[in-house]
């Protein structure tokens, strides 16, 4: 099967999945118990006004139309309309988005830089005591809630040695970004319009506010990627091909990285994709432990609020998320490693 052929094909098995999703998603909020439209009157209920609430949000329509409905809607890019302050969502959740996007990727250099580098050091040290420590390292930190790893993070930097911030994104105002050639560009990731603006102290105010969390949940996911490396450089080390690298007389280091960690990264690289579609939907934890107002603390909001249709659109942008990001990874694994195509 050609790249392109296997493109089309794992595209077109995407869209059946996020549509069971979608699926799954409705049913789900439509069988919870108690009435939306309820949520917008006191104690008092006049029943005029609750049908007329109940017309406005189309409950009042049969089940059917209601999907179909849903499903026209999200093609459109509308998710609804929240209870809570009766403004879209799709767009309150676009405005959350860079927050989690931005933590979600320093989480990620994080993860992979310690993961990897230490993997690879325990498959060098192989059945050593350094290697003990190492795999002893992951298993702590996977075993540590993320929240509680983040209190431990914030009571030791934050009050003990006030070294960072304990919460929150910024002190001072939130970065413009930069206007280049006419066009003004803000991405709302603050590192980024930080640098846009050109000014180096907002810059580094929002790396600080980005340390704790990031680490936090970054070495929490750590411990995935060095179980997975060790384990794929223990295979690949072991392969006839490495040892006639090594028989020629190569060096350690050459036959290492050359031979071992090029060829025993291509799984990992599958974990790296699905591991990062899974930080964008499941940072709600680290998030509301540090004060981070992307679209986690919005998730919890919205459950305090039992506004039922903003945590359904936010539901539903996570899966559509989740379901692209693995497509992209899978193209990019067929693409560096072919036998898979077949």
């Amino acid at each position: 099967m050609s790249l392109k052929s296997y493109i089309v094909t794992r595209a077109l098995l995407t869209i059946p999945t996020v549509l069971l999703l979608v699926t799954i998603v409705f049913l789900i909020v439509r069988v919870l118990p108690g009435d939306p439209a309820l949520l917008r009157f006191g104690k008092q209920v006049n029943p005029a006004a609750l049908a007329a609430v109940r017309h406005a949000l189309g409950l009042d329509l049969p089940i059917y139309t209601q999907y179909y409905n849903y499903i026209v809607g999200i093609f459109q890019g509308n998710l609804g309309i929240a209870f809570s302050n009766e403004q879209p969502v799709a767009p309150q959740i676009l405005s959350a988005f860079p927050a989690t996007l931005e933590l979600t990727i320093s989480s990620m250099l994080v993860a992979v830089l310690v993961g990897v580098v230490l993997g690879v050091r325990s498959s060098r040290k192989y059945g050593s005591a350094e290697d003990t420590v190492i795999r002893t390292f992951g298993v702590v930190v996977y075993s540590i809630p993320v929240f509680f790893l983040g209190l431990i993070l914030i009571a030791v930097f934050a009050i003990g040695f006030h070294i960072l911030p304990a919460g929150g994104r910024i002190s001072t105002l939130v970065p413009a970004g930069g206007t280049f050639f006419g066009v003004h560009l803000q991405t709302g990731l603050y590192t980024i319009d930080s640098l846009l603006g050109g000014n180096l102290g907002e810059f580094a105010d929002a790396l600080r506010h980005l340390v704790l969390p990031g680490t936090a949940l970054g070495l929490y996911i750590s411990a995935v990627f060095l179980r997975i490396t060790r384990s794929n450089m223990l295979d690949t080390l072991g392969q006839e091909y490495v040892t006639a690298a090594k028989a020629r007389g190569l060096k350690e280091r050459t036959v290492l990285y050359s031979y071992g960690l090029r060829n025993g990264l291509l799984p990992v690289l599958t974990i790296m994709g699905l591991e990062f579609a899974g930080l964008l939907g499941g940072a709600i934890l680290t998030e509301t432990t540090f004060a981070w107002n992307g679209v986690g603390t919005y998730i919890v909001t919205a459950i305090n609020q039992r506004d039922y249709i903003a945590i359904q659109g936010a539901v539903v942008f996570f899966g559509i998320l989740v379901a692209v990001v693995s497509l992209i990874v899978d193209i990019l694994y067929a693409y560096l490693d072919p036998r898979i195509r077949y």
